[in-house]
């Protein structure tokens, strides 16, 4: 039992429960019902209405209306590109690699841009990603980065939480030992087990480096670094997405599927490219294996792409809202997979403000204004879909994503998922 467009919550509930709340269909009181069920207890009537009205699936039609349960973020989150060099060449990869980096000078300008525009527009929290290229070719320099930002974090009164994408290919101890102490976490990128990896992440000699980031989750684990697997889903790599969520669940890892963008760099590649229709069949036999192996903690925020079901919400992500993606130069451009289209720097007082009000390219807009999202009974989990890949095939902001039938087919599968999480994990309620 789910509301979507409510608050979102979501419970599984057996016959007797299911036909308590189906008597307030229409208004009615407590009273009513127990007249209709002598046989119920009062306390439990009254117990499981209680808990039906706090989580959203009832209202009182003499109370105001529930407080809107989309809150406004209170997170400033920014991209750092400190370096643009990288030891893989993956095959999706948006960037054209070279040796440049961010110099000491510039990451520093740039921890201070970041910081004035959370002061102005009031934010009580930054998030620092730390990226590139391959952010861990320049340990040193990254751990640098971080130690200014919290401190002029603490100097500022703003909380400061920070992550590093990595790779994966090779984290020396030493650096897995500062991360840790840091509190940085980090990400791997991970696409299939062997080969399903290797054909769409090899080096650039061409060979496979799998065995070289299994290696280095395993090392993390030792460290007690636990790692978040994000994962590129492609035709590709389709087929072998069941054995590489078989791998995540038995090391107890979180991950994200995200489905593969089509940019200018990677466009030549036609393996990536998949149908509606391979996606869904391909997604729901990964579903089956997490059926079968199921985490006590909620995937519902890394199942579907972009979509996010652990809460309501307007916009999929920060784009020209509350979001800096600040490149090698300095340049701050509204989305990392389009870093190359700067509209300010970090020299600029407040680069925020420049990014919100920017009428070029991808666009601020929540899903409640796109065409085709309006009315969906997905709207507040879906968002939408990425909104660089809705503008890159389709030149407009205001409309759903080219993905949106993928959404619709497999919410009805994730909900499932989470339906047998709570009949495993959680204690019920008896009425």
């Amino acid at each position: 039992m789910c509301n979507p467009t409510a608050v979102g919550q979501i419970a599984v509930v057996d016959a007797q429960a299911l036909e308590l709340i189906q008597h307030f269909h229409s208004p009615t009181t407590l009273a009513a019902i127990l007249c209709r069920h002598p046989q119920w207890s009062p306390p439990a009537v009254t117990h499981a209405a209680t808990l039906f009205y706090e989580t959203g699936f009832l209202q009182d039609i003499n109370q105001p209306t529930l407080a809107d349960p989309i809150k406004q973020t209170q997170t400033l989150a920014a991209w750092l590109h400190i370096t643009n060099a990288c030891n893989l060449r993956c095959h999706y990869c948006y960037l054209h690699k070279n040796e440049e980096k961010m110099t000491s000078n510039t990451s520093r300008q740039a921890v201070d841009a970041v910081f004035r525009s959370a002061v102005k527009h009031h934010f009580r929290h930054v998030r620092l990603t730390y990226a590139g290229g391959e952010a861990s070719l320049q340990p040193d320099h990254l751990l640098a980065i971080h130690d200014y930002a919290a401190q002029l974090a603490e100097e500022k009164g703003v909380q400061l939480s920070a992550y590093t994408l990595s790779n994966g290919v090779f984290l020396s101890q030493k650096l897995i030992q500062q991360i840790k102490e840091r509190k940085i976490g980090i990400g791997i990128s991970l696409d299939g087990v062997g080969d399903d990896h290797d054909r769409q992440r090899p080096f650039m000699s061409g060979r496979g480096s799998f065995k070289y980031i299994d290696k280095t989750i395993t090392r993390l684990l030792e460290n007690k670094l636990i790692p978040h697997i994000n994962v590129t889903v492609s035709q590709c790599n389709l087929e072998g997405l069941p054995r590489l969520i078989e791998y995540i669940l038995k090391r107890e890892l979180t991950f994200t599927l995200s489905y593969y963008r089509d940019n200018e760099w990677s466009s030549n590649k036609s393996d990536l490219q998949f149908t509606d229709a391979n996606i869904i069949a391909g997604m729901r036999a990964a579903f089956a294996v997490i059926a079968h192996h199921l985490p006590q903690h909620r995937l519902l925020g890394s199942l579907i792409d972009k979509a996010d079901m652990t809460t309501p919400h307007m916009h999929t992500c920060g784009v020209g809202r509350n979001y800096l993606v600040i490149d090698q130069h300095g340049g701050v451009a509204k989305c990392q997979a389009d870093i190359r289209q700067t509209v300010t720097t970090i020299d600029h007082d407040d680069p925020l403000a420049v990014i919100r009000t920017d009428r070029h390219g991808v666009q601020d807009v929540a899903v409640t204004e796109k065409e085709g999202c309006r009315d969906c009974q997905w709207r507040y989990w879906c968002t939408g879909g990425c909104p660089q890949l809705t503008y890159r095939l389709t030149g407009r902001s205001d409309i759903k994503s080219p993905n949106c039938n993928i959404y619709k087919a497999l919410f009805p599968d994730a909900l499932h998922l989470e339906a047998l999480r709570l009949l495993t994990y959680i204690s019920p309620f008896v009425l």
